[in-house]
């Protein structure tokens, strides 16, 4: 500054050179200022609207935060440039129920020239936003207005056809060719009320009594047995309904303006001429509440109270887009669904999950961006018909049965039953099915469970209790999920933005059990700010069996906290558990994991959610693969398919696999068997180990080693010795015993041999004594011949008669053998 001239700076520091940086929102800096004003044109609703003054830009530390309230509020900064420059902010804006924009003025208070000062929502975390500024001077503005309008007093209806030009009026009926106005005040045939409407003596529309319908003529009381359906069917747009609304939002600076944005057409309303192509054409209906069916206020978990359908169309030559927004409790819009560009004639239902005031808006736009003079006034969206169900003081377009009490009156049928239509009497629904609440009549509407599925007690859905049962080779397998039953939260792989934000898509997922009760929850708490205390119950948040949102974590940008936002149901309502890849035409198709375990199926949990999209007309959908890994205790792990990590490949359709051992089936007798050990000592052991690979978890453990008493080898070896030798020594003596009886005998037949040559008629001569009694036996024997033992033996064997006597050859003296003993 000395010098007057620009040097670089020392070592080891920075600068912004001749820019300036707040980056500490403590407390506003220095040359800010926040202001709040309210932009309601209508001074009839002033007193009702809350006090502006508190609804400004709050310091939070590391950012400034805007209101979110029906509150303008704005943030300003005045600089002086010598020479033109830029002005860099980040700012995160999730939320499109709140309109934020940022332009600049110059000394002369005119806006510079631009594409589009609003802001578009960052989906996916903070995005920088970067504007040229001139030299001079520069007022620099963030400001910030909540989307809601609720309705105001309906004009009456016209007993005579009266013709006025469309506002605003941009042509002129002054040129030669011009259209003139028809003439008004002719008397033409009142056009037909909307069901449960009837025309009064002054041609109005009024609505039926109660305990009656009308088809838009006259009113008809129900008869006995019947009771009128509450709603609002709207389908002849002669004249707005009494709860509907309509305006026009500028796209340029955002204020109300008091012109009409749509215009009814008979047979259909539709988006009349905006100021400019950029215009919001804005369409609100306020329903104040629903009384639902018994059996839906007693189930609390069957959430839908009402339902509301619409049949709309879009004609545009460019990219339009038509916005359906719904409002709770007074509370900013909310948008649940975009159709852009040219749509067909289609029907669209949104579920209604609570029982509170509500808002509905549809918002149409022809361009996003501002042009001069309209070129795209021919582009349009119409509306057909518009049905409410459940209305709290609504009107009936028909009569439906009832359950008759003993005087005949109507009541409703205890939680769980259906009515017969011939005797009107309830009847309970079968075991394993449940109810079809919205039309209890008749066997058919208690509609059967799923696979692996049973109903709550009072039949308003199924569910599955953490257990399951698989026939497979001849045997069943149990299975117990119970450690699953809690709610478990996972993220995903990393995303990001084009600029490098990082975030994450973040599951919570609740499986099974719970008596069908959902406690998988995601919220939003980036917009949980704007919800008064005693209201959590209407805060942006989830509740299902498996919803997501998007993460941001606390490292990135400098976050104080991690930023959850984008809540989304992915399981409403359990379709079925089991082991086939399709059910109720979802598909879990195995190659988007690894293989399964060899001879054992995954078990596939089969899920659909109630929100349907333009893209996903039958509702989102999920399959939760259930994988056997006895090595992951716990809750194991989860994973999404590889090609797919943001969880589904089409939008439509969320596939995840959990591996863990909870996973596994129930252990029986089947997978182990028994090991016998050898006899040690006496002792032998059997020991059980589990078939490998071992694939189920708890159910019945292992056995204990079993101890038996054995006899040894050894043992058995002596044993066998002993009776060897036994045997031997009883044979020795047998042998000795009968070759000394073979040698008694051999002397007595050779005594014979050598007396065979005598006379056949004389006895041989004795040449001894006989043996006389007392002598000793054991003379010497002469043998006549020589033989082996085993010969001996032989012979003694082969040469007994049959009669028991031995038959020995004897030898004459000439060697003859002529006679036989």
């Amino acid at each position: 500054m000395k010098d007057q001239s620009c040097k670089p700076c020392a070592e080891g520091r920075y600068s912004l050179g001749t820019g300036i940086r707040f980056d500490e929102w403590d407390e506003l800096p220095h040359g800010f200022a926040s202001i709040a004003t309210n932009l309601e044109i209508d001074n009839s609703f002033s007193e009702s609207l809350e006090n502006c003054t508190t609804s400004t830009w709050v310091p939070l530390g590391d950012y400034v935060a805007s209101n979110t309230d029906e509150c303008t509020a704005t943030l300003m900064y005045a600089v002086t440039l010598k020479q033109s420059g830029t002005v860099s902010f980040e700012y995160i804006y999730p939320d499109s129920s709140i309109i934020f924009e940022f332009f600049v003025q110059n000394d002369q208070c005119q806006p510079t020239v631009e594409e589009s000062r609003w802001m578009r929502t960052t989906e996916k975390g903070w995005e920088l936003h970067s504007v040229e500024l001139s030299h001079g001077n520069n007022v620099l503005y963030w400001r910030t207005t909540a989307f809601s309008v609720w309705s105001k007093v309906p004009k009456p209806v016209l007993t005579q056809l009266m013709f006025k030009w469309a506002e605003p009026k941009t042509c002129s009926e002054d040129l030669p060719t011009a259209v003139q106005l028809p003439p008004s005040g002719v008397k033409t045939k009142c056009p037909p009320c909307n069901p449960g409407f009837f025309k009064t003596n002054s041609s109005a529309c009024e609505p039926c009594p109660s305990g009656s319908y009308s088809n838009g003529s006259g009113c008809i009381s129900c008869a006995a047995g019947t009771e009128p359906v509450l709603g609002f069917e709207y389908k002849w747009w002669n004249t707005l309904p009494a709860n509907m609304e309509t305006t026009v939002l500028s796209g340029i600076n955002f204020e109300y303006k008091g012109f009409a944005g749509w215009e009814v057409a008979g047979d259909y309303i539709y988006t009349a001429a905006g100021a400019s192509d950029n215009d919001f054409m804005i369409l609100t209906m306020v329903v104040p509440g629903f009384r639902p069916p018994q059996s839906v206020m007693e189930d609390v978990e069957s959430k839908e109270v009402a339902r509301i359908t619409f049949v709309f169309e879009t004609i545009c030559s460019v990219n339009c887009e038509l916005y359906f927004m719904v409002g709770v409790n007074s509370r900013p819009n909310t948008p649940v669904e975009t159709w852009s560009g040219s749509k067909g004639k289609q029907s669209y239902t949104y579920i209604i999950e609570k029982n509170a005031t509500m808002s509905f808006t549809w918002a149409f736009q022809r361009t996003a961006y501002h042009e001069a003079g309209r070129k795209y006034t021919n582009d349009v969206a119409k509306l057909y018909s518009i049905n409410v169900t459940n209305v709290m003081d609504g009107v009936a377009s028909y009569c439906r049965l009832c359950a008759l009490e003993s005087s005949g009156s109507c009541t409703s049928c205890p939680p769980g039953n259906y009515i017969d239509r011939a005797s009107g009497a309830c009847h309970p629904c079968t075991p394993s099915t449940y109810l079809k609440a919205h039309q209890p009549y008749g066997s058919q509407a208690c509609i059967p469970c799923g696979p692996g599925t049973k109903s709550n007690k009072i039949h308003s859905l199924c569910y599955n209790d953490c257990r399951f049962l698989l026939d497979k080779d001849g045997r069943t397998l149990e299975y117990d999920f119970s450690a699953l039953a809690n709610s478990t939260s996972f993220a995903g792989g990393p995303s990001f933005t084009s600029k490098g934000l990082k975030y994450f898509h973040h599951f919570s997922i609740n499986l099974c059990g719970n008596h069908g009760r959902k406690m998988a929850t995601c919220t939003d708490n980036v917009t949980d700010m704007r919800v008064p205390d005693g209201e959590a119950e209407f805060s942006k948040s989830v509740t299902s069996y498996v919803c997501q949102s998007i993460i941001v974590p606390s490292d990135v940008m400098g976050y104080k906290t991690i930023v959850s936002s984008q809540p989304v149901s992915l399981a409403d309502r359990v379709v079925g558990v089991t082991t086939e890849t399709t059910l109720d035409n979802i598909t879990s198709l195995p190659e988007h994991f690894a293989p399964e375990n060899t001879g054992l199926t995954d078990v596939i949990f089969f899920y659909r959610s109630n929100d349907v999209t333009q893209s996903c007309s039958s509702g989102r959908a999920t399959a939760i693969r259930l994988r056997c890994d006895p090595l992951k205790t716990g809750s194991g792990a989860l994973s999404v398919p590889s090609k797919c990590p943001d969880g589904t490949c089409d939008g439509c359709t969320f596939h995840f696999l959990w591996e863990t051992s909870a996973a596994c089936p129930l252990c029986s007798a089947y997978d182990y068997h028994a090991i016998v050990s050898a006899c040690l000592r006496g002792i032998q052991r059997t020991t059980y180990v589990w078939r490998e690979p071992k694939l189920c978890a708890g159910g019945v453990p292992l056995p204990e080693q079993k101890v038996s008493i054995c006899k040894a080898m050894d043992f058995w070896l002596k044993v066998g010795i002993s009776a060897g030798t036994c045997a031997a020594i009883l044979l020795t003596g047998m042998t000795c015993y009968f070759w000394k009886k073979n040698q008694k005998l051999e002397y007595k037949y050779s005594k014979l041999v050598m007396n065979s040559t005598a006379k056949d008629s004389e006895l041989p001569a004795a040449d001894s004594c006989a043996i006389m009694e007392g002598e000793d036996v054991e003379d010497d024997l002469i043998f006549t011949s020589k033989k082996s033992l085993f010969g001996k033996i032989k012979s003694f064997t082969y040469k007994r008669t049959s009669d028991g006597f031995d038959s020995v050859p004897l030898k004459t003296s000439s060697g003859s053998t002529d006679m036989d003993l």
